[in-house]
């Protein structure tokens, strides 16, 4: 099972959902924790039926799910599937879904020898170090915690050793983008752009917007 990049997942047209390091996402508000229960029986019941899982977390005030194909390490045609049928069963109840203010973080700590130092980090967070490509990476098997990757830097200092990447919708970097330069913030690079931005705080601390853009 072949698995879809950003661009065919935002030409297959699902209104509210937004993909986000390779799945797909989505915000469903709920009037009370009631309301965003019963939408998780109905999707769990779904899921049942079709034997393919969403990732869901149940808050008070809102139900987000998490849409990808665990075996074929991406987003799928039934992943898109479920996501309509998801988007109907949230209808029926009277809710909608929305990508709005969502966001997945990812952090990268810049080494000049990232390999020495990947199994500390592996070691005090109990992760796992995926094969292949990622294989720069720390993951939460209970995915709980954001991701660690690790990036080739030189030794030069003073240096920022850490960073977040914020991955958001692409239709969500000009708003955060405006807020942050409203609060201080100043934009480092965008030559990396759609791919991503590099913004700085008042202090020079740097973070990345990210958007599946420009990327396969």
């Amino acid at each position: 099972m072949s698995t879809l990049t950003g661009k065919q997942v935002a030409d297959a047209g699902l209104d509210g959902w937004t993909f986000l390091l390779g799945a797909l996402h989505t915000r469903i508000r709920t009037p009370d924790f009631a309301a965003g229960l019963a939408l998780v029986a109905a999707v769990g019941a779904e899921a049942e039926r079709v034997d393919h899982h969403p990732d869901l977390d149940l808050r008070y005030t809102h139900v987000d799910v998490r849409l990808w194909s665990h075996d074929a390490g991406g987003v799928t045609g039934r992943d898109l599937r479920l996501a309509r049928t998801i988007s109907a069963l949230a209808a029926d109840a009277g809710l909608s879904v929305s990508y709005a203010g969502l966001s997945r973080l990812e952090l990268a700590l810049d080494s000049p020898e990232y390999a020495a130092v990947l199994p500390f980090w592996q070691a005090v967070l109990a992760g796992e170090r995926p094969s292949g490509p990622a294989d720069d990476e720390v993951r939460d098997p209970a995915g709980a915690l954001p991701t660690v990757w690790f990036q080739s830097s030189g030794r030069d200092e003073p240096r920022q050793r850490w960073h977040p990447d914020v991955w958001v919708d692409p239709a969500e970097v000009r708003p955060r983008m405006e807020a942050a330069l409203a609060a201080g913030g100043t934009l480092v690079s965008d030559a990396e752009a759609p791919h991503f931005w590099v913004l700085a705080d008042p202090d020079g601390n740097r973070v990345c917007l990210c958007t599946w853009q420009g990327r396969d």
